[in-house]
């Protein structure tokens, strides 16, 4: 059975076998298989195990580590595919070439279009299956990996502190120096008080209180408070004392907990957030800019009245005060939070569809191979997956600090193993 091309782009016009179809397909799925569980290892260990030993650690039943650790395999499994597709095509075409099989079919007459067809059709297939994984499973996983959490968090919230690091519940922060067991050296915490004041307690040594259903206390030796009014931070109040319990409620603790990243949603929800940044942020656009018309109005008519009126002597402040909106004006635009919605928007599509990518610049690579296709395509698939994973932070770094294009940061690697792969695919075919 062979399906038959007319005459049209393909050179030759010649024919696509079945069964050799059939055989680099099969072929394909295997090496990505032996890739996919090489990769998915890897992660596994270094997003998972990690968080596992640590919550063992306090003693949390067994069972809920490993549920936590089911709900969060959906993103190692959206990390791993696009990855082991490289790999694996590189692994095969670098095996087939070695053995002379590529060598044998051109030889027949057939084009290398028949290398081609097959390993696009296993790019697209992981790809969406990476897709799916990335933008389906990862938020039905993060939703149950949320909810666990909150449990394991009422039964154990001494989970919630850790040696240096920085913890929000709410309108607290705690930050903490290094954490043994219970005890706590150098604990530094930023409040708000029911009645709007701003609060700073700090203490060397602390004792982490499990309190159960209540939340957690923290028993404070030595401590020294200072309270400041929001308006007015001259106005301001400070105390010693030689013990202080500081309580820190459950409903705070699971509220941190609940929050959801972008990275945790599905692409419809992150674009939903995107258009509510946007209308907000173009509202506080508006304000702002109505704010330096107004200043700008008012410093115009100071002017124009001259020195013989009253408000002439206010000009400086005015003139002050419009300069100080303008300079804020522009400063406004650069919303972070948006950034980064847009930039997780952009990479729930490139990093699945890097698969595909991969497939353009693995062929024409593997088709270099002289000896040890398997091994040398191994090696070079590392390597590239490490470049490749380097431009991609970098790219997230410049669009999020720098405010670079959002589409550009997340697609550029993409774009250049294709256009690479097309150039050397072009030099193959005509050499």
């Amino acid at each position: 059975m062979a399906v038959i091309f007319r005459q049209g782009p393909f050179r030759n016009g010649r024919i696509i076998s079945a069964t050799l179809f059939r055989y680099l397909v099969s072929e394909t799925l295997f090496s990505f298989l032996v890739a996919f569980l090489f990769f998915f290892i890897i992660f596994f260990v270094n997003q998972l195990l990690l968080l596992a030993q640590e919550i063992l650690t306090k003693k949390v039943p067994f069972y809920q580590v490993a549920l936590l650790v089911f709900y969060a395999i959906p993103s190692i499994i959206a990390m791993s595919a696009p990855f082991a597709a490289l790999v694996g095509v590189l692994m095969t075409i670098g095996r087939l070439t070695s053995d002379n099989e590529i060598l044998v079919m051109l030889s027949s007459g057939l084009p290398y279009r028949n290398v081609f067809i097959p390993t696009i059709v296993v790019g697209v297939l992981i790809s969406l299956l990476s897709f799916y994984a990335n933008d389906v499973l990862l938020p039905m996983g993060t939703i149950q990996f949320s909810r666990l959490w909150r449990r394991i968090m009422a039964s154990t919230p001494a989970l919630e502190l850790e040696s240096n690091s920085v913890k929000r519940f709410k309108d607290t922060v705690v930050v903490t120096g290094n954490v043994e067991g219970k005890n706590i050296n150098d604990i530094l915490i930023l409040d708000k008080t029911q009645d709007g004041e701003r609060r700073l307690i700090m203490a060397r040594n602390a004792e982490l209180q499990d309190a159960g259903k209540e939340g957690l206390s923290l028993d404070m030796k030595g401590a020294f408070i200072q309270s400041s009014k929001e308006v007015s931070r001259r106005d301001y109040d400070y105390a010693s004392a030689t013990f202080l319990r500081y309580w820190v409620s459950q409903e705070d603790m699971i509220q941190n907990v609940s929050s959801i990243s972008p990275n945790q949603m599905s692409s419809i929800d992150v674009l939903k957030e995107i258009r509510v940044k946007e209308k907000a942020l173009t509202e506080k656009i508006d304000e702002r800019y109505r704010k330096v018309m107004t200043q700008g109005l008012t410093l115009e008519g100071i002017l124009r009245q001259g020195p013989n009126r009253e408000s002439w002597n206010r000009r400086a402040n005015q003139a002050a005060a419009f300069f100080r909106e303008t300079e804020t004006a522009g400063d406004i635009k650069k919303d972070r939070s948006l950034s980064m919605y847009r930039l997780e928007f952009y990479k729930k599509f490139s990093i699945p569809f890097g698969a595909l990518s991969f497939v353009f610049l693995a062929v024409p690579l593997g088709l270099l191979a002289k000896r040890s296709g398997q091994t040398v395509g191994f090696i070079f698939g590392l390597i590239i997956a490490v470049l490749y994973w380097a431009m991609l932070l970098g790219g997230q770094t410049l669009g999020a600090r720098l405010g670079y294009p959002p589409f550009w940061c997340m697609w550029l690697p993409n774009i250049l193993a294709v256009s690479i792969g097309l150039v050397m695919c072009l030099f193959r075919i005509r050499h």
